[in-house]
């Protein structure tokens, strides 16, 4: 086919004008709005992050977040678990400034501090917070009366202290309690000196303002834009209601099957012959006993319809659907391995490990640098020179210098395997010592310490290394 000059000089504007359009169009169906999907979708809207979660949504969610879970026998495990699992023992610092004695003394004194106020056990009341509540707080404050130089603490609140003042709720520049600068980052906190609940709490009652560099405050931020948080269990609330319902219901099935309960019923008609009984009478029945019905009555023990044979299977699907919200898995929330094996047990585990992981980091950078930023502050200020420590210059500016946090390490179900593979990782130089301690919770250098330490012991004591290995291990090196 030959072309002409024609066809190949570009296309006039008149051209393009007069060629047919063809519109292409989508369809969605979840966009459409019918008679079957309409009361689904009623409360979809299309507020903003604070104006979906105001101070009225967020005290509701939060009081029957809090009745749940002081409740109900689930809600308190798995938040409890959620809790111990993240948090454990609690953190352990590792300082990494390049010297070696004041990382030493930094790390000990810090230890020790953090003993002293029970960090450990703020943080998992932390954690729960989160969950129940959707959001915790802390203030970094003075108490004279710890048993260490530095006398920093933590003081917990509640989130229905942190609100705004009437004058201030139509503010654009504040946040039920929280002040913004120009950019959107917070300035300052507005907290209640007494507990709106509590017996002391008057309407008008005062305020304080804590700056934001003496606030912690710790939520999961789900949508941009978002500055308070929403109890992270919101989506099961009515999961856990329905369990109980249906618990409820299956006791009261249970209890009238058990119970010698009947009826009295006549197949004579209406004008038949039968002796006359009093409707809607009631007859006690003694034990071991046999009765005599009136004439033309016969009588029917009441027996439970509703199907109680699927009472484990419903528990079961709705543990899992409430503990997916947490990225629990239902052996975990449930308290219950009988239905796993090895290997699925292992597979659920990954997901709710790696959720656990995240938890920490994000912990560690909202909550653990702030605290040691201020714990480095004043243990500059007050044993810095005492020590004779060459104290690091970012020490004094408030800039962390290096270091890292370690948590508890996750136990292995099967540790004769993970040791294993653990060997065969170094030996192939897929791994590193440093990394190997880090999965466990432990500080290498401490480690090696400590195990040189031993290795030292042993020799003055005339003991060998073989002797320490135990004999199960000595068999298996000698099978290979």
């Amino acid at each position: 086919m030959t072309s002409t000059a024609t066809d190949k000089q570009p296309l006039s504007l008149s051209r393009l004008r007069a060629m047919p359009v063809r519109r292409v169009r989508g369809r969605f169906d979840s966009a459409e709005t019918t008679a079957d999907n309409r009361r689904h979708w009623a409360n979809a809207d299309s507020l903003s992050a604070d104006a979906a979660a105001t101070a009225d949504v967020r005290r509701t969610l939060r009081n029957r977040s809090r009745y749940e879970v002081a409740n109900n026998s689930y809600a308190r495990g798995i938040v409890l678990t959620l809790a111990n699992d993240t948090i454990g023992t609690g953190p352990r610092l590792q300082m990494l400034t390049g010297n070696e004695d004041a990382n030493r003394v930094i790390e000990r004194e810090f230890d020790r501090w953090s003993h002293e106020v029970g960090l450990p056990e703020m943080l998992r009341t932390m954690r729960m917070a989160r969950a129940q509540d959707g959001e915790t707080f802390a203030v970094l404050v003075n108490n004279p009366v710890l048993e260490h130089p530095v006398k920093l603490d933590l003081r917990l609140i509640e989130a229905d202290l942190v609100t705004s003042p009437f004058s201030r709720i139509l503010d654009e520049d504040e946040v039920d309690g929280i002040r913004l600068d120009v950019f959107g980052n917070p300035v300052a906190y507005r907290v209640l000196k007494d507990h709106p609940g509590g017996n002391g709490f008057h309407f008008g009652e005062e305020f304080r303002t804590v700056p934001a560099s003496h606030m912690i405050h710790a939520f999961r931020q789900d949508r941009p834009g978002q500055h308070r948080g929403v109890p992270e269990i919101t989506p099961a609330l009515h999961l856990f209601a329905q369990l109980r319902r249906f618990t409820l219901a299956v006791l009261s099935a249970a209890e009238a099957a058990a119970d010698f309960a009947g009826i009295l019923y006549t197949d004579a008609p209406a004008s038949g012959e039968a002796d006359a009984v009093e409707p809607m009478d009631s007859i006690e029945l003694e034990r071991n006993m046999l009765l005599t019905m009136p004439g033309g009555w016969k009588m029917s023990q009441v027996e439970p319809m509703q199907p109680a044979t699927t009472y484990a299977e419903f528990k079961k699907e709705i543990l899992n659907e409430i503990a997916r919200c947490l990225n629990m898995p239902f052996n975990v929330a449930a308290g219950n391995s009988s239905g796993y094996n090895y290997a699925s047990g292992r597979l659920d585990h990954q997901t709710y490990f790696k959720s656990i992981r995240v938890d920490q980091a994000f912990m560690a950078a909202k909550v653990l640098d702030q605290i040691l930023g201020a714990w480095l502050w004043e243990f500059a200020a007050v044993l810095g020179g005492e020590l004779e420590v060459p104290m690091h210059g970012a020490f004094y500016n408030r800039t962390l210098p290096d270091h890292q946090w370690f948590w508890d390490g996750m136990e292995h179900v099967d540790p004769a395997k993970e040791a294993s593979a653990q060997e065969t990782r170094l030996r192939n130089h897929t791994t590193t010592l440093a990394h190997e301690y880090a999965r466990q919770g432990k500080d290498w250098e401490s480690e090696l310490r400590q195990r040189a330490r031993e290795t030292t012991l042993m020799r003055e004591l005339g003991l060998s290394e073989a002797a320490a290995v135990p004999a199960g291990r000595e068999s298996d090196d000698e099978t290979e």
